[in-house]
């Protein structure tokens, strides 16, 4: 069974040994052959779980675990016979909940770590861990309940958004899996290799940091919603295409305007089957969408035949079209050899 920290040496160790127990409620006292017994699972599946959630392997002597272990392990054991947590699901959902949340608790200790030190008087005999230490208990209890509210309210809107777009009911798919049609978009920044180059660190990370501040406010205020952010890259999907073709252009948009601090961006586009797992997507419409991305003329948006249908139809429904579109050559591109893609534009 892996544990969260291993055996700590003095010094340090018995400072940083402080923070630990402020953060898990108690010290560690427990080794792993002891949790697994108290929480009524076996410890070749308790080994496994903490192994995918990130930690490492500690032996049966190091007193590495809290009462807080076993409360996980017996919830995992009773999500498992409720059915939530099934064999094939179970590695899965765990190995994404560790990394989530281990990528969170690096950003937020570094943070925390930078507030504490900031606030140490210059010539000072204080403890820099000691004052993380106070600082953790004071902000600790916020924290944990403002990511209980936020999961909540992402659950809530996830829950709402599947039955909408499928009526109640998904294509069949994998354990944790949902197959819908969804609009698929990559935006991409232009001539970013060469731009980084000449930028310093801190001046990389702000530029990044504006680029996808301003991202996340186009696209929320659209109605669609950020898968992740790759670098220089955002993906993004939508429900209906149109979502996806406005906010595209108004990213290319505000790209192409001299005035306008946002970087020069193009986009690819496409409409259809999409694999939905654990907050990230897969499958062939994905794959198109970066291709066509790859193939974008910078300050432009290609679209998929899927999506350019949508959109097409739409137009021809209404008095007054909302779009143009240019059919290039076929291209070719890795795992598609002709692929048709269609430049948009607003009318």
């Amino acid at each position: 069974m892996a544990g969260p920290a291993g055996p700590t040496a003095s010094g340090a160790g018995d400072r940083a040994g402080r923070v630990e127990e402020l953060i898990l409620g108690e010290a560690p006292h427990l080794n792993r052959v002891q949790v697994s017994e108290q929480a009524g699972v076996p410890l070749e599946l308790a080994r496994e779980l903490w192994r995918l959630l990130g930690f490492a392997e500690t032996t049966d002597d190091v007193l590495a675990f809290t009462r807080a272990d076993v409360d996980a392990l017996r919830l995992s054991a009773e999500l498992t016979s409720l059915g939530v947590l099934s064999d094939d699901s179970q590695a899965a959902l765990v190995r994404t909940l560790g990394r989530s949340f281990a990528r969170l608790a690096e950003w937020q200790t570094t943070l925390l770590a930078r507030v504490a030190t900031a606030h140490l008087v210059p010539g000072s005999d204080e403890d820099p861990v000691e004052a993380l230490a106070e600082l953790t208990a004071e902000v600790l209890p916020r924290v944990e309940q403002l990511q209980a509210y936020t999961w909540k309210r992402h659950l809530a809107t996830a829950s709402s958004r599947l039955l909408d777009v499928s009526g109640g009911s998904t294509e069949p798919g994998e354990p944790g899996e949902a197959v819908l049609p969804q609009a698929v978009c990559f935006v991409d920044i232009v001539g970013f290799t060469s731009r980084s180059k000449s930028l310093r660190e801190a001046e990389l990370v702000a530029w990044i940091e504006a680029f996808e501040d301003a991202s996340s406010s186009i696209v929320l205020d659209h109605g669609g919603r950020i898968i992740k952010n790759i670098g220089d890259e955002v993906l993004l999907l939508a429900d209906d295409p149109v979502v996806a073709a406005e906010i595209a252009l108004e990213m290319t948009r505000r790209g192409s305007d001299p005035d306008d601090a946002f970087p020069e961006v193009r986009a690819g586009i496409a409409y259809g089957a999409v694999v939905l797992r654990l907050g990230d997507v897969l499958g062939a419409t994905v794959n198109v969408a970066a291709r066509l991305t790859s193939l974008a003329r910078p300050g432009t948006v290609l679209v998929d035949e899927g999506a350019h249908a949508h959109l097409l139809a739409l137009d021809e429904a209404s008095e007054q079209a909302a779009y143009t579109f240019r059919r290039p050559p076929r291209a070719s591109v890795k795992g598609y050899s002709r692929l048709q893609p269609w430049v948009l534009r607003r009318a």
